[in-house]
């Protein structure tokens, strides 16, 4: 058996680390060594961690799709995130401010994970930009389950994410968890809360996809000083990431 230490320090990285008003980014950890690259080489300067930037090209090459998809916003430096949302209050509002635009560490955008699309036009709104439910737009937002991405603040589910609709916002969690969470219907606060129900101790969550098992397990690290000792097969892939609140979530893929 290959063994895995977590301690607490993994809860605060990884593909599926839950930020919002409640849970703030760690960010000298879940951005320790973060590699960023920009997933589209026309705007050098809107980058997302490498992973995410390249699937996102791919998809959007697989769609031929750049002529028409644009990126407005991706990885945001703490400091940016802070003049955005102060901005935003002198122009915008209070009210319009907390519907679009999350506190300083409270938003995904400072995880490298999240990305702003829009429809090409000349003029981009940056905090709400057009993304469309129809044409070539509704194509992206179909196949991006198969590619690791959910489009992250849907409608009615303001009340649990803390965030009005977002048509153009849409976060890497990697797969199959995008594919799961778009299955169900659920945003990804409620996806957390669902992986805890499968333990290493008892049955894992089995997906089964291309004639290949996965399973999802949940390890809750509740004490600071706890570290905890993991078990996976030989020679198995595995993903460990952090949900950014009280545990990891191992990713198993079986022969």
């Amino acid at each position: 058996m290959k063994t895995i230490k977590l301690t607490r320090e993994h809860i605060y990285k990884g593909n599926l680390i839950l930020v919002n008003a409640n849970y703030p980014i760690v960010e000298n950890i879940a951005n320790k060594n973060i590699s960023l690259i920009p997933f589209d080489i026309r705007y050098p300067d809107i980058l997302m961690e490498y992973r995410a930037a390249t699937v996102l090209s791919h998809l959007v090459s697989d769609l031929n799709g750049s002529d028409d998809i644009v990126p407005v916003s991706g990885y945001r430096p703490l400091r940016e995130q802070e003049q955005i949302y102060t901005e935003s209050l002198r122009e915008n509002g209070e009210e319009f401010t907390k519907k679009y635009v999350a506190l300083p560490n409270h938003s995904e955008h400072q995880t490298g994970l999240a990305i702003d699309l829009a429809k090409r036009q000349d003029d981009i709104d940056f905090i709400c930009p057009e993304f469309p439910y129809h044409g070539i737009y509704n194509e992206f937002r179909k196949e991006i389950p198969r590619y690791g991405f959910i489009e992250r603040y849907q409608k009615e589910k303001e009340d649990i994410t803390g965030i009005s609709h977002e048509p153009w916002h849409f976060r890497y969690v990697g797969y199959p968890h995008s594919q799961i969470i778009y299955e169900m219907g659920i945003c990804l606060e409620e996806y957390i809360e669902e992986i805890k129900k499968y333990s290493l101790d008892s049955k894992g969550l089995v997906v089964e996809r291309d004639k290949q098992k996965i399973e999802i397990f949940y390890v809750p690290i509740l004490n600071s000083k706890e570290q905890m000792t993991v078990f996976l097969p030989d020679n198995s892939l595995y993903q460990i990431s952090g949900n950014n609140v009280d545990g990891c979530i191992i990713t198993l893929w079986r022969e």
